[in-house]
């Protein structure tokens, strides 16, 4: 079992950044696949990065965020990151982290723990 808590979100200007995180409880944090995923109101949830389990040498991004967001882990801390730059208005929505065993996935359906979200708005 993982319970996952993320912290960093809030409200930005355009072209402005933002640092999430994603800390980990439980046991086997390393041996997960860590993604981010975000909903904006009245859309579906949309993936948005994933790092794999272990090293964490392998990334997958949306294309919608890729050169802008970055998302890395720290498995000494039990912590998955994502630094988002160049923030647009379209980047608003709850963001959330969740933890899976199926690598290079990017479906909600394979993940298995699911963190509660922080909202990131960017202002125009």
């Amino acid at each position: 079992q993982v319970q996952l808590v993320e912290s960093g979100g809030g409200l930005v200007q355009t072209g402005g950044s933002l640092r999430l995180s994603c800390v980990a409880s439980g046991r086997g944090f390393s041996a997960y696949e860590m993604a981010w995923f975000r909903q904006a109101p009245g859309k579906d949830r949309e993936f948005v990065a994933s790092i794999r389990r272990w090293s964490g040498d392998s990334t997958t991004y949306a294309a919608s965020v890729k050169d802008r967001f970055a998302i890395s882990r720290d498995n000494a801390q039990n912590t998955v990151y994502l630094q988002m730059n160049s923030l647009k208005p379209e980047d608003t929505a709850a963001y959330t982290c969740a933890a899976g065993v199926r690598p290079y996935a990017s479906r909600p359906g394979d993940y298995d723990y699911w963190g509660q979200g922080t909202q990131v708005t960017v202002s125009s």
